[in-house]
């Protein structure tokens, strides 16, 4: 088994495991929208173990009797350090600890239509590795996108991240998605290191994915913005210049491992049940 660096974490699991797949949700204080996400998802939980990855928040959403109601598996807080794809690295480490053969991800922002989990399960089944969520093919929708937003995924997004993995994407932003277990375990990808702190393990992940030849496949989701200022986490001048470092890096190498790529080993951990 490869090593890995994984933030700490604690772990508060609700029920057993009974499924799968996991399905991982990244939150940070997402108030009244990841409640109405989990009542909207709750049909599915019974395919699924949910699985809520809190980077720390602080609007009383996470509260733990609260949640033993909503079907959920699992609550894993973050204590260390990072961003998003710190988030992630915990979630993905947690789910291959649990035996889940395929894991997916969809944001806790009430944006994404739980009704597509389904085509998520079919792909994993039929042996796909990296399956993303798209708004532009057939059957895909999308109400209230900030037309800025698409405007870049269509002429920079996604063409750089298609070329650089040999795979034409059409929605690359789009945090909807599933890996199989042989994609996290792939020991030419790497994805538990520290250097994946913000946005840039969905990049690589699905640039990687490409260039190590395993099954790629894209799935209609739906995606809805609420009316009126865009909720995000990614504003300003400073934020989508990041974003774009962080595609060209992405695009041109940057992330791939090296000889001296790991140097932690399994995160710290400690597990309550309720």
């Amino acid at each position: 088994m490869q090593q890995r660096e994984v933030p700490t974490y604690t772990a508060t699991e609700f029920q057993p495991k009974k499924a799968k797949y996991a399905l991982i949700i990244p939150v940070i204080n997402e108030g009244e929208r990841i409640k109405n996400q989990l009542l909207r998802s709750r049909p599915w939980f019974s395919a699924v173990d949910a699985i809520l990855v809190d980077g720390g928040s602080t609007d009383g959403s996470m509260e733990q009797r609260y949640l033993a109601g909503t079907g959920i598996r699992t609550l894993l807080l973050k204590t260390g350090p990072g961003k998003l794809s710190a988030q992630i690295r915990v979630g993905l480490a947690y789910a291959l600890d649990q035996g889940y053969e395929g894991t997916i991800l969809i944001d806790g922002n009430n944006k994404d239509n739980p009704e597509a989990i389904p085509l998520f399960i079919g792909a994993l089944d039929d042996g796909y590795d990296h399956v993303q969520g798209s708004r532009f093919i057939e059957g895909g929708k999308m109400i209230n996108n900030p037309p800025l937003r698409i405007l870049g995924l269509k002429v920079l997004h996604a063409p750089l991240i298609s070329i650089a993995a040999g795979y034409r994407y059409t929605d690359t932003t789009n945090g909807y998605r599933a890996y199989s277990k042989k994609l996290l375990d792939h020991p030419e990808i790497l994805p538990f290191r520290e250097l994946f702190s913000k946005y840039e393990l969905h990049y690589y992940l699905a640039i990687q994915a490409g260039r190590q030849k395993l099954r790629i496949k894209e799935v209609p989701v739906e995606r809805v913005y609420p009316p009126g200022k865009v909720p995000t986490k990614i504003s300003g001048f400073r934020g989508n210049l990041l974003i774009l470092q962080t595609l060209w890096r992405a695009a041109t190498g940057f992330y791939n491992p090296s000889s001296t790529s790991l140097t932690g080993d399994h995160p710290r951990k400690t597990t309550s049940k309720n």
